[in-house]
């Protein structure tokens, strides 16, 4: 299979991909802050380049399963920022009917399967997507994110076993933002380099710069040539920055400001607009054009969810059981 190029396009749409995200977490922010946004939020800003790197080299057919800091690959996958941020307003509107929140978010059409709030608990889930990919025939691959926290979890061992033993069309991430939830990576293991644990399966792996998106596009191409060949998952460590907290309610205070500002001093969607204008591909007409749109859309999102109702108590009933055909399986 041949690689996908980076293009013109690529650069084009990763600056629009990567601002709206942005954009929509520094207003999910805002209205956390004025309690519009209830219970747990965890922002992505400062790692828009891995899913943006990720999501040029995917196809619509395949799917992303990931933790609870969902918002933006949900808005990559291609659910819109008005289902996204209603669901975060837990309004009926919502990707998740408003039964899910900012950790929990879903799109059949969209093949993103969550948003998980169990620490670890989406991995053998990737895995058992994948599986079902491969029993069904099909080239489609699964994205499993993950956070440094969670791969000490024992599922993650299990997993990759698995994954390894049946040759599963998935792509494990670790997005590793250095600190977890608040303790960092150096304090809980002897071996930094989390990338190293796939050697342990014979599982291939490789570290990648998770503020580039030229970087983080060039591994996943390799990775999913490799998973749609029929060869198996890859497990890439891809190394990131959140520049908030774990979540709204952490101060950060683990980490000094002047680390922070180092991160900050490459952020990824600078250094794409840098690119852009180095190669001529856009000038400073464009860029005002899309921080306009991207503007609009947030502002547009809020308004749908504050005047979007808020769901039935009836709906507590729904959606906890499924009906099937299965003869196995009563109703």
């Amino acid at each position: 299979m041949s690689s996908i190029q980076i293009t013109k396009d690529t650069y084009l749409q990763w600056y629009e991909q990567m601002l709206l995200m942005r954009k929509f977490e520094e207003k999910a922010g805002q209205l956390y802050g004025q309690q519009k946004i209830r219970g747990f939020c965890h922002l992505y800003i400062g790692q828009e380049a891995v899913i943006a790197g990720t999501m040029s080299v995917l196809t619509k057919d395949d799917s992303i399963i990931t933790a609870y800091r969902d918002h933006a690959h949900a808005l990559a996958k291609g659910i819109s920022a008005n289902s996204v941020m209603a669901e975060l307003y837990g309004k009926v509107t919502g990707c998740s009917k408003g039964k899910g929140g900012s950790m929990h978010m879903f799109s059949k059409a969209h093949k993103f399967f969550g948003g998980h709030g169990i620490v670890g608990g989406q991995i053998p889930l990737g895995a058992g997507i994948a599986f079902a990919e491969k029993y069904n025939g099909t080239t489609n691959v699964n994205v499993c994110y993950m956070g440094d926290g969670a791969v000490r979890q024992g599922a993650l061992n299990e997993a990759f076993n698995m994954a390894m033993l049946w040759k599963l069309p998935v792509i494990f991430v670790c997005e590793n933002n250095g600190y977890a939830m608040g303790t960092s990576v150096s304090r809980t293991t002897n071996m930094a380099d989390i990338y190293k644990i796939g050697l342990g399966f014979d599982m291939p792996c490789a570290p990648v710069d998770g503020m580039s998106p030229v970087a983080v596009h060039k591994a996943m191409d390799e990775a999913v040539q490799r998973a749609r060949a029929g060869e198996g998952p890859t497990f890439l460590e891809i190394r990131t920055y959140r520049y908030k907290g774990h979540s709204m309610s952490d101060p950060a205070k683990y980490r000094t400001k002047e680390e922070v500002e180092t991160y900050k001093a490459k952020d990824p969607i600078e250094e794409v607009k840098k690119s852009i204008l180095s190669k001529k591909y856009a000038d400073e007409v464009w860029f005002e054009q899309i921080d306009k749109k991207v503007k609009e859309i947030v502002e547009e999102s809020v308004r749908f969810s504050e005047e979007s109702p808020y769901p039935d108590p009836s709906e507590l009933y729904k959606d906890v059981y499924i009906q099937t055909d299965y003869p196995y399986i009563r109703d």
